[in-house]
């Protein structure tokens, strides 16, 4: 569909013409979703509906930095209860520890941290009576 419009012919005749012959050559044939409904139908309008579509096709999401990094903090809990070492218990905790204070000292933008670094013997020790249970 890349000629021009000719002059004289009204717009809406000249697409109409550009749609049949397309059909026509079958280039609307086997089109992914035909025949079901648009996904987004019932669905309250969003300007920015083409990125959060990219978005979740490409597997990403944004949160604010201090959403992040409690998430991480809430995922190195559960990874700490799962831990087979000591050793790896106080290497995880030292990492996430490391990245609390980062954000302590200057705060990322978004809503308030709300955590405070992990005491690392408390944690070791809850790991240890975890695993004797």
């Amino acid at each position: 569909m890349t000629e021009r419009k000719p002059p004289g012919v009204p717009f809406e005749t000249w697409v109409d013409k550009q749609i049949r012959e397309a059909e026509a050559r079958g280039e609307f044939a086997d089109l992914p979703g035909a025949g079901k409904p648009l996904p987004s139908l019932d669905t309250p309008y969003d300007e920015l509906w083409w990125v959060r579509g990219k978005m979740r096709a490409e597997g990403l999401s944004y949160l604010p930095p201090t959403l992040v990094l409690r998430k991480e903090a809430e995922d190195v809990v559960a990874a700490v209860a799962k831990a087979r070492s000591e050793e790896k218990v106080r290497q995880l905790i030292a990492d996430i520890n490391d990245k609390i204070r980062a954000a302590i000292r200057r705060p990322p933008e978004g809503p308030p941290l709300g955590l405070a670094p992990f005491d690392v013997e408390q944690v070791v020790a809850d790991w240890r009576a975890g695993r004797e249970s």
